[in-house]
């Protein structure tokens, strides 16, 4: 029973890591391509001259701008050759799709192909793309396009640089109106650093599967191991929404939505987390298989899917970087030494029951003789 346990747990850890590449790819082709971390620092200086009820927010560690008009007018986002690109007013939010920037703007990379009909220099075709006041898009003059850093970061690294200050402008009926804003550069931290530190950690949770399971010891690491997934899964759980919230989300409505749209398996860790480790403090049977599922499936869609922020400046949650650095690792730690225990409890349950047959039969021989 114990070798086929461990067999059903290597094949949902497969399907596991399976599911996150097949989950990964339609996201990135739909163009929500919010990056895991970055080292440029986007923000919004605020919009001039200012508009009561007009507000514009850096959001996803800046690679979108968020704009919401609560004016009661419409104001108009002009596209990269001067054209409407998006109208935002009380009637919802619409973008031209004569604009080359309605098609430049669907991916971060920008490398969308253009269409014939894309001319700027044609009269704007309005299409409705939403019913609200509020519009998120990729702009290119916020973010820095090239695959190599700017000459000054490549000389001085170690240290911020200004990349830019970007401008993007608007139309307010007939008057002008800009959106200003910096780019800079950050130093990203030593991930070295980040992953000794979570693999000494994930090896000190991994020994307590080291006691053995029938010993008060091995009672007490089992204990030990439900804390840490009860933690490990309710940060887990907050580490999405978190994301959510960096990406716009608003309300808890909107956070449910985010979630279930977009973030369902590090949902689904983090509750699946809390409830192993529940059943692993009640000391049920086949607790030890628990423990090691819940673990894997923590290190895969809460840790690794997120460990781009130990080698990252800027981390997509509204958090500070290193708040976010440390909940990564403690997914990692958590998620791989739960892992590990387990199995390695598994391991000494299954020698244990495959020993006891022939100490009878030992024992049964002895008596037979005398």
């Amino acid at each position: 029973m114990i070798r086929s346990l461990l067999g059903r747990a290597g094949l949902i850890a497969a399907a596991a890591g399976l599911a996150t590449v097949i989950s990964a790819a339609p996201a990135a082709a739909h163009g929500a391509d919010a990056p895991d971390g970055t080292d440029y620092r986007t923000r919004t200086t605020g919009v001039a001259p200012a508009r009561p009820g007009l507000e514009v927010r850096v959001i996803e560690a800046g690679a979108r701008l968020e704009l919401t008009n609560r004016t009661g007018r419409t104001i108009e986002v002009i596209g990269y050759s001067g054209e409407p690109y998006l109208r935002v007013g009380p009637d919802g939010v619409f973008e031209n799709s004569h604009s080359p920037a309605t098609y430049l703007n669907r991916t971060i990379a920008g490398d969308t192909s253009l269409p014939a009909e894309a001319d700027p220099a044609a009269a704007p075709s309005w299409q409705r793309i939403d019913d609200g006041t509020t519009a998120r898009w990729h702009d290119q003059r916020a973010l820095w396009q090239e695959s190599a850093p700017p000459a000054a970061v490549r000389a001085a690294p170690d240290r911020e640089h200004r990349v830019r200050d970007w401008t993007i402008p608007l139309r307010d009926g007939t008057d002008p109106v800009v959106i200003g804003g910096t780019l800079d550069w950050v130093p990203p931290p030593d991930a070295y650093t980040w992953w000794a530190v979570t693999i000494v950690g994930l090896l000190a949770v991994g020994a307590l599967g080291l006691f053995a399971a029938t010993a008060p010891a091995g009672a007490r690491a089992l204990s030990a191991l439900g804390v840490l997934l009860i933690v490990g899964g309710a940060l887990a759980v907050g580490y999405p929404v978190g994301r959510e919230l960096d990406a716009g989300a608003r309300g808890v409505g909107g956070v449910l939505v985010g979630l279930l749209s977009g973030q369902i398996w590090s949902l689904l860790t983090g509750l699946g987390a809390i409830a192993a480790g529940w059943y692993a403090l009640s000391r049920r049977p086949a607790a030890d298989f628990v423990v090691a599922l819940a673990g894997t499936c923590l290190a895969l869609f809460a840790g690794a899917s997120n460990a781009a922020v130990f080698s990252r400046a800027i981390a997509p949650v509204p958090w500070s970087p290193a708040a976010a650095r440390v909940m990564v690792a403690l997914f990692l730690i958590t998620g791989a030494g739960a892992t590990a225990a387990g199995i390695l409890r598994l391991h000494a349950t299954s020698r244990t029951t495959a020993a006891a047959p022939r100490v009878e039969t030992v024992e049964s021989g002895s008596t037979a003789a005398g």
